[in-house]
């Protein structure tokens, strides 16, 4: 075994992020995914994102590497019997349309379930495959509000604001890559498959549960605190006499040993300062002052003094300096792929590492259809002349010639 998912096969049916990342993840690590694409449009994300040469968009190419592409009209009976056959040769199937739409085509997991007992179904959706919210259309910026997370994101005093990426679909992403895996480790000792059901709010709640725990136990609402955090202070970025900082004081050892660094030893017993509970209480007036002592020096001079002292600390970078930075090029954790369309597209590598069998990147983001004929003639064993009928009567299509 070179790789940990080496000899998996995953029909991935899902769009836009939250699937894709899935796939992602499972294809890096040695998973055969195929991807399966409508004729004609494809995945909306395929527009989504900068443009790169040979009509790709730096988006989809990103995510979607290591995959093989094909493109079938489920509408179609032939289709739909193609996609019966391809689920008996399959380990594991991943969608996100609206929850019911594939059962609506007779495609869904119960009917893929009498013909392959063992399959690993994944459905993600915004709210579940159940409860009043579970027909509502949903894309990650509505789950972010609808969850709570715009709400305890953004600066104080403020209505709250997005997270940067699209958290909401990462998050499901992650964990459905996750349920798939525990889901096919059921399978090896019982040898039943079962229906992976990911919700992208349940996703947020998981990430807001130290949040949602504290609310239910004092009642106190969460807010918006900036870069600040309300379970520790100080726990937040500063300006600095070039750049800001990010300063993590996370302990009552850091508190003692911050204070004398950054030459306030009097705050450390300070009566209002001298615990984390009284820093909380007394948040402001601590912050001004230190915020005062960092306007003092230079970044680079309080990077080393802290640094030195054993103190969490870093610098708030932009992407570009992120691109740069000497930890991530040491690390190589951004990687160049040649595409035989865009050419050279940067992205960022594998996102964690095995010693043993490590993921990697092997094979460029597939044009719409690339290999419809490929690997239906792999997996389903059909000849290249019935490949082409399909592909002339448009139930299949293949790449643009």
């Amino acid at each position: 075994m070179k790789t940990p998912l080496e000899g998996i096969k995953v029909l991935d049916l899902s769009h836009a992020l939250a699937g894709p990342h899935c796939s992602t993840l499972l294809a890096d690590f040695g998973a055969d995914v195929y991807k399966l694409e409508t004729p004609g449009f494809g995945d909306i994300a395929r527009a989504w994102g900068s443009p790169l040469p040979g009509d790709e968009s730096s988006y989809f190419t990103a995510l979607h590497r290591n995959k093989r592409g094909l493109s079938i009209d489920l509408k179609s009976e032939e289709g739909k019997a193609l996609f019966f056959e391809l689920a008996g040769k399959v380990d594991v199937i991943l969608e996100n349309f609206r929850v019911g739409a594939l059962s609506k085509l007779g495609l869904g997991y119960e009917e893929v379930r009498k013909r392959n007992p063992g399959i690993v179904y994944c459905s993600i959706s915004g709210f579940g495959q159940d409860g009043p919210y579970t027909h509502r259309a949903a894309m990650d910026l509505i789950v972010q509000a609808e969850s709570g997370m715009i709400s305890i994101t953004g600066d104080e005093g403020t209505h709250g604001a997005r997270c940067g990426v699209s958290i909401a679909d990462l998050t499901a992403g992650m964990y459905a890559a996750l349920g798939i895996v525990m889901a096919l480790r059921v399978r090896e000792k019982s040898g039943i498959g079962q229906h992976v059901d990911i919700s992208m709010l349940e996703g947020q709640l998981s990430l807001l549960n130290v949040l949602i725990s504290g609310y239910l136990a004092d009642g106190e609402m969460p807010e918006p605190l900036g870069t600040a955090y309300k379970a520790l202070a100080p726990y937040q970025t500063f300006r600095t006499a070039t750049r800001d900082l990010a300063l993590a004081v996370g302990s009552q050892k850091l508190w003692d040993i911050f204070c004398p660094a950054i030459g306030r030893p009097e705050l450390t017993r300070h009566p209002d300062y001298a615990t984390n509970i009284g820093r909380n209480q007394n948040r402001a007036a601590m912050i001004a002052t230190l915020q005062e002592t960092f306007l003092t020096r230079s970044y680079e001079e309080w990077e080393k003094i802290l640094v030195d002292a054993g103190v969490p600390v870093g610098a708030v970078n932009k992407i570009d300096q992120v691109v740069a930075h000497p930890q991530v090029k040491a690390r190589g954790a951004i990687v160049e792929q040649e595409h035989p369309r865009a050419g050279k597209v940067p992205m960022a590598g594998v996102a964690f590492r095995l010693s043993e069998t490590p993921g990697g990147i092997r094979s460029p983001s597939p044009s719409l259809g690339e290999h419809s004929a490929q690997v239906l003639q792999e997996l389903l064993g059909l000849p290249a002349s019935k490949v082409d009928e399909l592909i002339e009567r448009g139930i299949v299509s293949g790449p643009k010639k």
